[in-house]
């Protein structure tokens, strides 16, 4: 064989895809970490957790009822996390439709903390099902209402999460070498992008729309015939409010992965993200006013429930706002840093309000998760985080593409 041809398989050194598979398992960077000492114990109790939830079934770990189907699994894992991962659809729509370049050295690691998101997420979901083997049935086409919203929504998981898989899979060819694949891949990106943002907005204002049908059993000052658009519209200041929070991480943790040019970057696309989060605060508190005035829940106010409600709204929603603004007038960093905090806090106050705390409020006997059910959702978070860092320090992620890749666009 000649020096110029190519080997049959495109890997690093040439060589063997096992033999290098194995090499990546090896770990990278210190074992011994607060966080490894810290998660690793949760994280083998949660998995302990998930057996017997699978043996016993669903009520042995959880304070689920019949009354209460669903719980801080669904609540946090899948509606507030979802809102989470928006970042990922509204980076890819500035950078790859709007041209905002500047925005780009995050864009990857964006879409890999979505598509765990959601493949991480989804399978919290299938925790909380009675039947969690049924879930086939809306893929296979069996026994299923094609006018049911969760037909919709898991259907739009399903095909987002492919379209995740897509926009990030130029990375995983680049840490192949696999420069074929590679310029395949790179050309259906643009479709899986329009793809995905379609599917993204159907599936957040979908995720809203199945609380529409609980209008009995939800608190009249979070329930409104809006809640798919607020649903969608918060999305956007909270997907983004997580890239900043973990951007932030990102940065300290994996610089040696960064090259000058991106360590420089990093405050103005912190800014730049700022705004981004007053402008979309402020579409959501006006529709928020324009809602209540709508609904005419003056009366709700004056109870203990219209003072937690005012809090939810003063507390995560105005002072987040005026924080970035704040912060993107004057260059804060550490400011807007603060805000993305408060931002994510009211994200998760909100979707819990209408998911747990306030849906059958006035009901003899409150849903209290578990202990379990806390154990399994951090595992589940660590989980996300391990093979998330396990991805950026061996794909082209924050670092910079080789220079075959870059030289192919």
């Amino acid at each position: 064989m000649s020096t110029n041809s190519q080997p049959a398989v495109l890997l690093p050194n040439e060589r063997n895809f096992f033999s290098f598979l194995i090499s990546e398992l090896k770990p990278k960077g210190k074992i011994f970490t607060p966080f490894n000492i810290i998660s690793f114990p949760i994280m083998m109790i949660g998995l302990v957790i998930i057996f017997l939830r699978f043996k016993n079934g669903i009520g042995s770990v959880t304070n689920l009822t019949q009354d209460v189907p669903w719980g801080l699994w669904i609540g946090f894992d899948v509606v507030t996390g979802v809102a989470f991962a928006g970042g990922a659809y509204v980076l890819v729509f500035m950078v790859n439709i709007l041209n905002l370049k500047k925005y780009k050295p995050i864009l990857r690691i964006t879409v890999l903390n979505g598509f765990l998101a959601y493949l991480f997420y989804s399978a919290a979901l299938l925790l909380d099902l009675g039947r969690p083997l049924n879930v086939i049935n809306v893929v296979i086409g069996n026994n299923f209402g094609v006018s049911s919203v969760l037909f919709l929504v898991g259907w739009h998981f399903l095909l987002y999460m492919l379209a995740l898989l897509l926009e990030f899979s130029p990375a995983i060819a680049e840490w192949m070498n696999a420069r074929k694949v590679h310029k395949i891949l790179s050309g259906i990106t643009m479709g899986a992008v329009i793809f995905g943002i379609t599917l993204s907005v159907l599936h957040q204002s979908g995720i809203g729309a199945l609380f529409l049908m609980a209008k009995d059993k939800i608190h009249p000052l979070w329930y409104n015939s809006y809640m798919p658009l607020l649903f969608v519209v918060s999305s956007i200041f909270a997907g983004i409010s997580m890239v900043i929070f973990e951007g932030s991480i990102s940065h300290k943790v994996f610089s040696d992965q960064l090259d000058e040019s991106s360590h420089q970057s990093h405050k103005n696309i912190i800014v730049g993200l700022a705004k981004i989060c007053t402008v979309g605060m402020f579409a959501y508190f006006t529709l928020l006013v324009l809602v209540f005035i709508h609904e005419k829940n003056w009366e709700y106010i004056s109870t203990p429930m219209g003072s937690w409600f005012l809090v939810e709204i003063i507390g995560f929603v105005v002072l987040p706002m005026f924080l970035f603004f704040y912060g993107y007038r004057h260059h804060k960093i550490t400011v807007i840093k603060v805000a993305s905090i408060v931002t994510l806090l009211g994200i998760m106050l909100n979707r819990m309000n209408i998911s747990i705390i306030c849906y059958r409020w006035d009901a003899a006997e409150r849903y209290i998760p578990s202990w379990q059910e806390f154990v399994v959702t951090l595992t589940i978070i660590f989980i996300e985080v391990w093979v998330l860092r396990w991805i950026v320090r061996r794909m082209p992620v924050l670092r910079q593409s080789p220079e075959w890749a870059r030289n192919s666009h």
